[in-house]
C-alpha cells in the first residue's frame, strides 16, 4: 500500500528542470519567430504561451504525487486512456484526413500525446507484476497485447506517427525488464516488415522502371493481388513445414518452436504491411515519396524537406537571429512551427543552437536513466526507462528526419515544437520521472 498519494518528496533535480525550461524558452522563441508572418500568428502564439504555464504546473504537480499511485490505480489509468482514444473517434475533429483532436473551443487536446505517457505507466505495472516470468514468450506477448487496444484505436484515427513513437518504447521497456533477445528480435523483424514493405511498394510505384526485373515485378503485384497474398502465405507455411521435417535429417538443430515463430512473424509482418499500405492517407503517401526521392517534386511534396534543409544550412555557425531567418520567417518552410521546428532553430541559432538542443536532450535522458538505476522499486525503474525511451525515440526521429534517414512523420520535438498537448504531456512525463527521483534510494 502507498504511504500516501501526496507526501513530502525529496529534493528536485533542478538540472532536469532547468534543461526543460531552457528547451521550452528556445522553442517558444522559435515558434513566435516562425509564425510572425502568418495570418493566425496571434492565435498560434497565444495558444502556445498559454500551454507553457500549464506544462510547468503539470511538472510540479506530478513531481509532488507519489508515482506509486499509478501502479495502484493502473486500471483507472488504462480505462481513462481507452475512453480518451475511443471518444475522439466520435467527438473529435477531422484534420488532414485524421480524427485525432478534441475541439473544446478555447483549446484543442490530442489524446494520443497523453496515451504515450499513460501506456508507459500501465506497461511498467505489467512488467513489474510478471517480471519473474519475463523470459517466457507468453509474458512478452502479454505485454504487447496490453498495448494492442491503444494501437487499434490509433490506427482507426489514423495516427501512424503515435505508433512510430510508442512501439519502440515498448520494445525498450521489454529489454529493460529482461526479455530474451530472440523475442525482441522477432518483434523487430515484424516491425521492420510492417514499415519496409510499404516503403518498397511505394518505391516500385514511383519508379516503375525497376519492375523490369521479374522479382521486382512480382513484389509490386504482391501489394495489390489477393491471389498473390494467398500464394505467398501458402508458400511460407509449406517452407516452414519442410524445414521442420528436413532439418533434423540434415543435422541442423533448430527447434520447431523457432521455425513456427519466424513463420508467424513473417506472415503477420506481411499482412500488417499490407494494412499500412492500403490505409495511408494521401499526405502520408506523399511524405513517403519525398523520403524516397525528395528532389523529384521540389515544388510539390518535396518542397517542405528541401526548404528545411536549406534553412538549416543557411544558419551557419551562430545563426541569423530569431527575427532575421528568411527561409522560416517568410514562409519558405511550411509547417515550420510543428514538424520542422528544427529548421527554424538551425536557421536562427545555427550550429550552436542545434548543438545546444542535442546537449539538453542528452542531459535530460542521462539524468532520467540515472534515476531509473536508483529507483526504490522495480516499477519506478521501469517507468523511468520508459520515459527515457520516449525521449530517445523523439530525438532520433526528429534529427533523423532532418538528415533524411526517416520520412517526415509529423512527430513533434518535445518541449521545442508548437503543440500544447505534447508540451503538457512531456512535462507530465518529466514530473513523474522527478517523482521517482525524489523518492529514490540514495546511494
Amino acid at each position: 500500500m502507498l504511504e500516501s498519494t501526496i507526501n513530502k518528496p525529496g529534493k528536485i533535480d533542478w538540472g532536469v528542470f532547468l534543461a526543460m525550461l531552457s528547451l521550452i524558452t528556445l522553442g517558444s522563441a522559435a515558434v513566435i519567430s516562425s509564425v510572425s508572418a502568418l495570418p493566425l500568428a496571434k492565435h498560434i502564439i497565444a495558444a502556445h504561451l498559454a500551454a507553457v504555464p500549464v506544462a510547468l504546473v503539470s511538472f510540479f504537480v506530478f513531481w509532488r504525487f507519489n508515482y506509486q499511485i499509478f501502479q495502484d490505480q493502473w486500471k483507472f489509468v488504462y480505462i481513462f486512456l481507452m475512453i480518451l482514444l475511443s471518444g475522439v473517434l466520435i467527438l473529435g475533429v477531422a484534420a488532414k484526413g485524421s480524427r485525432s483532436w478534441y475541439n473544446l473551443g478555447f483549446l484543442h487536446i490530442q489524446p494520443s500525446e497523453f496515451a504515450r505517457v499513460g501506456i508507459i505507466l500501465v506497461l511498467a505495472n505489467f512488467l513489474d507484476k510478471y517480471g519473474s516470468r519475463i523470459e517466457n514468450f507468453s509474458t512478452v506477448i502479454g505485454a504487447v497485447l496490453v498495448c494492442v487496444p491503444m494501437y487499434i484505436l490509433l490506427l482507426l484515427q489514423p495516427d501512424f506517427s503515435a505508433i512510430v513513437v510508442s512501439f519502440p518504447v515498448v520494445l525498450l521497456m521489454l529489454y529493460a525488464a529482461g526479455a530474451k533477445i530472440f523475442h525482441l528480435v522477432s518483434f523487430l523483424i515484424w516491425a521492420f516488415l510492417s514499415g519496409a514493405l510499404p516503403v518498397l511498394w511505394t518505391l516500385l510505384r514511383i519508379k516503375p522502371q525497376l519492375t523490369d526485373n521479374v522479382f521486382a515485378a512480382w513484389l509490386a503485384s504482391l501489394a495489390v493481388s489477393p491471389l498473390q497474398w494467398l500464394i505467398f502465405s501458402v508458400a511460407v507455411v509449406l517452407a516452414a513445414a519442410a524445414a521442420i521435417k528436413l532439418f533434423p535429417k540434415l543435422f541442423i538443430r533448430i527447434p520447431s518452436f523457432y521455425i513456427i515463430a519466424m513463420t508467424l512473424v513473417l506472415l503477420s509482418g506481411f499482412y500488417t504491411g499490407l494494412f499500412v499500405q492500403h490505409h495511408m492517407k494521401v499526405h502520408q503517401q506523399k511524405r513517403l515519396e519525398v523520403f524516397l526521392s525528395p528532389e523529384s517534386d521540389s515544388r510539390g511534396a518535396g518542397y517542405n524537406l528541401l526548404q528545411a534543409r536549406i534553412a538549416i544550412g543557411s544558419g551557419g555557425i551562430s545563426g541569423k537571429g530569431f527575427t532575421s531567418g528568411t527561409q522560416s520567417r517568410l514562409g519558405f518552410v511550411p509547417e515550420r512551427h510543428t514538424d520542422f521546428i528544427l529548421a527554424v532553430v538551425g536557421e536562427s541559432t545555427g550550429f550552436i543552437g542545434m548543438f545546444f538542443v542535442i546537449i539538453m536532450y542528452i542531459f535530460i535522458m542521462q539524468r532520467v536513466l540515472k534515476t531509473a538505476k536508483t529507483a526504490r522499486d522495480n516499477f519506478g525503474y521501469l517507468v523511468n526507462c520508459g520515459i527515457f525511451s520516449l525521449f530517445l525515440v523523439y530525438f532520433f526521429v526528429n534529427y533523423g528526419m532532418m538528415l533524411g534517414f526517416f520520412p517526415v512523420t509529423g512527430v513533434p520535438l518535445p518541449l521545442v515544437s508548437y503543440g500544447g498537448s505534447n508540451l503538457v504531456a512531456t512535462a507530465m512525463a518529466l514530473g513523474i520521472a522527478e517523482s521517482v527521483y525524489a523518492r529514490r534510494n540514495i546511494l
